[in-house]
C-alpha cells in the first residue's frame, strides 16, 4: 500500500480527478475526523470517493479537543451505557490495531473528598468502565483501576494539597494528537485511492430535480471553481452542518448547537505529578492531562453562537480553569505560567436542555433529500462508528451490493511495523546519528513512516537540527509536513502538524522565520508570499492574545476577528 502522500502535486491530481466529469460514488464534505473517517470507510468498501475541506485538515473541532480517547466516565452517570461501551471498544481498537503509533495510555488520579460512600460510588463506576472495556472485544488494552489511600496517592502526585483528598482512585484512558490522527486518516484514505483536497470549499450543491447529484467547489488556493458529480454526498461538517445544509435549500432534520471548550497549556514542571488528574467541578469535570513536556488543562463547556472558524477564549475562560485547578494544587498556577490557549467547538445535537453539558454526545445520521446524507453529533473517540453509519446510509442510496464496513481491520498508514521499529529504536538512533529520545519522538508522530523523515535528513543534514524556539521538533518535520502531510500555510504547520503554537510561551514567533523559509523551499513561495505568511501568523498571534484579555465572549470574538484568514493571502499569491 502507498503512504498517501499529501503533496501539492497530489492535491492537483485529486482536483483534476474530481472535476474531470466522471461521476464518483461518494463525495464527502468536511475534513475533520468524521469526514476523514467517512472517506476511509467508503474507499475501503471499494467505492470511488472524493473529499473536500474548506480549510486545513482537522482545522475545526478535530484539532481542538482534550486529545483523549475515552469512554466518558460521566456518561455512566447519565446512564448512557451504550455510548460508553461503544467508545471503550473504539479506544481499544485505536490503541491496539488502528493507530498504535499515534495513541498511548495515560493514567489519571481521581482524588476522593469524602470517606465511605464516595469511594464505593466511584469504584462501582470504574469496575463497570473496566468491565465494558474488556467486553468490547479488544481484551485488556489498558491496566485496570487501583484503589489508593492518601498516603499512597501523594507520592505520585505531590502537587495535590493534602487537605483536598482523603484517598484516591487511579484509572487509565488513552490520548492522541487529534489533528495528526485526523491527517493520518486522510492519508490512509488517499493511499487506498480517495481523491482528497483541502482549502476547497463547497459553495453549492448540484441538483437534478429533487436529487442532490454533487457539489460545486471553489479552490481557495487558486480562486477557481469546479463541479464534483457524485451519486451520494455525505455532509460531515460538524458545527457547520446547519450552514452547509442551508446550501441545499432544504430544511434539516436536526439542529446543531455549538459548545465551546477552552484548554490551557502549561509547562510540565509547573505541576509535580507523574499522573494526570481528573477533578469534579460544579458543572462538569476538569482534566489535567500530561502532554509531552507540558500539561493540558480543560475544559469549559458553554454555548457559543459567534464565529465558528476561530472561537475565542476570553480572560474569564482562562481564569475559570486556573481557579478550578488551583483549588487542589500546593503551588497555584499564575497567568504567567500559561504557554498556550486553544478553544474548540463541540457539535452537539440540539435538545430540550438549555445547558450544553447536558446535551447528548450521541450522533445521528439522516438523508433529508435523495442523494444527500448528513451525519452530526458524536464524540471524537467514536468517529469510526459515525463514519460507518453515514456510509451505510449512502450505500442504501446507491443500491446494489456493497461490502460492509471493514475499517475496524484497517490500520492507518504508519501503524504496520511500528512495534518492531519501537523495539529497534536504539539501532535507528545509532544509524541516523540522532539521540534515541529524538527517535522515540519521531516514532510516536510518524510510526513506520519515520524512514521518510530520516531520508530527508540524510539528503540534507541541516534538517536534523532542532527548530529555533521549539527544540522539541526537528527542521525535517517542517519540511515533511509541507511535502507529505498537506500543510499549505505556516499556521497549518505551527498549529496542527506540530503544536508549537500552544507549546511555547511566544506562541511560535521564534520558530516562525525558520518554518516559513523551509516551507517556501518546498512550495516555491516568492519572497513576497513568504513575508505575507509571516505577517499573517504574527497578526493571528496578536489577535489571539488580545482576545484572551477580554472579559466575555463577544469582546473576545471581536478581537480574534481582527486577524484576517489565511485564504486572502493565497488569492494575493495566485
Amino acid at each position: 500500500m502507498q503512504t498517501g502522500e499529501l503533496s501539492p502535486r497530489a492535491r492537483e491530481a485529486a482536483i483534476a480527478a474530481m472535476s474531470g466529469g466522471a461521476e464518483l460514488d461518494v463525495v464527502v464534505v468536511g475534513g475533520g475526523v468524521v469526514g476523514a473517517g467517512c472517506a476511509l470507510d467508503a474507499v475501503t468498501r471499494g467505492l470511488s470517493v472524493g473529499m473536500v475541506e474548506m480549510r486545513d485538515w482537522a482545522s475545526g473541532t478535530s484539532s481542538r479537543s482534550s486529545k483523549l480517547l475515552h469512554g466518558g466516565l460521566r456518561y455512566l452517570e447519565m446512564l448512557e451505557f451504550g455510548l460508553v461501551r461503544e467508545a471503550l471498544r473504539e479506544r481499544g481498537l485505536i490503541l491496539q490495531r488502528l493507530a498504535p503509533h499515534l495513541a498511548r495510555p495515560v493514567p489519571f488520579l481521581y482524588p476522593l473528598r469524602h470517606h465511605g460512600w464516595e469511594r464505593a460510588y466511584v469504584s462501582a463506576g470504574l469496575v463497570l468502565y473496566d468491565t465494558m472495556a474488556i467486553a468490547g472485544g479488544c481484551g485488556r488494552s489498558l491496566p485496570g483501576h487501583r484503589q489508593l489511600t492518601r498516603r499512597a496517592a501523594l507520592p505520585g502526585c505531590p502537587a495535590l494539597r493534602k487537605d483536598t483528598l482523603v484517598g484516591a482512585v487511579q484509572y487509565f484512558d488513552a490520548q492522541v494528537d487529534d489533528a495528526r490522527h485526523t491527517m493520518f486518516l486522510v492519508r490512509t484514505a488517499a493511499a487506498y485511492g480517495a481523491h482528497v483536497a483541502s482549502r476547497a470549499r463547497v459553495v453549492g450543491f448540484l441538483r437534478e430535480g429533487g436529487r442532490v447529484t454533487g457539489v460545486r467547489v471553489r479552490d481557495l488556493e487558486h480562486d477557481r471553481e469546479f463541479d464534483v458529480r457524485a451519486r451520494q454526498v455525505i455532509n460531515a461538517t460538524g458545527v457547520w452542518t446547519d450552514d452547509t445544509q442551508a446550501l441545499v435549500g432544504e430544511r434539516g432534520q436536526f439542529k446543531i448547537r455549538a459548545s465551546k471548550g477552552v484548554h490551557i497549556v502549561v509547562p510540565r514542571d509547573r505541576i509535580q505529578s507523574s499522573t494526570g488528574i481528573i477533578l469534579r467541578t460544579a458543572t462538569s469535570v476538569l482534566f489535567v492531562i500530561p502532554w509531552n513536556r507540558h500539561w493540558i488543562i480543560g475544559t469549559t463547556d458553554s454555548a457559543w453562537t459567534l464565529d465558528k472558524a476561530h472561537p475565542a477564549a476570553s480572560r474569564t475562560d482562562i481564569d475559570y480553569l486556573l481557579g478550578e485547578v488551583n483549588k487542589v494544587l500546593t503551588t497555584p498556577l499564575q497567568r504567567s505560567d500559561v504557554e498556550g490557549v486553544y478553544a474548540g467547538l463541540r457539535p452537539l445535537l440540539a435538545g430540550e436542555s438549555d445547558v450544553t453539558s447536558k446535551l447528548s454526545r450521541e450522533h445521528s445520521v439522516a438523508s433529508p433529500v435523495p442523494g444527500l446524507v448528513v451525519v452530526a453529533g458524536g464524540k471524537y473517540t467514536t468517529y469510526r462508528v459515525m463514519a460507518a453509519d453515514a456510509v451505510d446510509a449512502a450505500v442504501h442510496g446507491l443500491g446494489g451490493t456493497v461490502p460492509p464496513s471493514c475499517t475496524d481491520q484497517v490500520p492507518l498508514v504508519g501503524a504496520e511495523g511500528f512495534a518492531v521499529l519501537w523495539n529497534r529504536r536504539h539501532t535507528l538512533a545509532a544509524e541516523s546519528g540522532l539521540h534515541v529520545a529524538r527517535i522515540e519522538h519521531l516514532l510516536r508522530r510518524y510510526g513506520s513512516l519515520i524512514h521518510e523523515v530520516l531520508d530527508l535528513i540524510r539528503a540534507d543534514p541541516s534538517l536534523g537540527e532542532p527548530v529555533p524556539g521549539a527544540d522539541e521538533y526537528l527542521r525535517a518535520e517542517i519540511a515533511y509536513a509541507t511535502s507529505h502531510e498537506g500543510a499549505r500555510h505556516v499556521e497549518d504547520v505551527l498549529t496542527r502538524r506540530t503544536r508549537i503554537s500552544i507549546e511555547t510561551f511566544d506562541r511560535g514567533i521564534k520558530a516562525l522565520p525558520t518554518t516559513a523559509a523551509i516551507m517556501a523551499g518546498v512550495l516555491g513561495w516568492s519572497a513576497e508570499q513568504t513575508e505575507r505568511e509571516v505577517a499573517h501568523y504574527r497578526l493571528r498571534v496578536e489577535a489571539e492574545r488580545a482576545s484572551q484579555e477580554q472579559p466575555d465572549d463577544e469582546t473576545a470574538d471581536a478581537k480574534r476577528l481582527g486577524a484576517p484568514d489565511v485564504v486572502p493571502l493565497a488569492h494575493q499569491a495566485a
